[in-house]
């Protein structure tokens, strides 16, 4: 699996999560960590001027996904 299928996959994840429980993953659950711990260093990677402008083209989708749930309690 290369980079970029690793990078996809990992996006895909969170993209599903947050469209199938309508949230942001949790750094309190420790399931959801791992989605967290993901979108933190990507954004570490964006502010370095390290990632590809497709890469960051996406990343920034997700993040106006992300955005419309930021608010929204976790245990509804």
């Amino acid at each position: 699996m290369t980079q970029d299928e690793k990078w996809m996959k990992n996006y895909e994840e969170v993209v599903t999560f947050i469209e199938s429980n309508k949230r942001n993953p949790s750094k309190y659950v420790d399931e959801e960590r791992g989605l967290v711990n993901w979108c933190k260093h990507q954004r570490k990677i964006i502010n370095a001027g390290g990632m590809k402008p497709e890469r960051i083209k996406k990343f920034e989708e997700l993040q106006a996904l992300a955005e419309m749930y930021k608010r929204v309690n976790q245990y509804q």
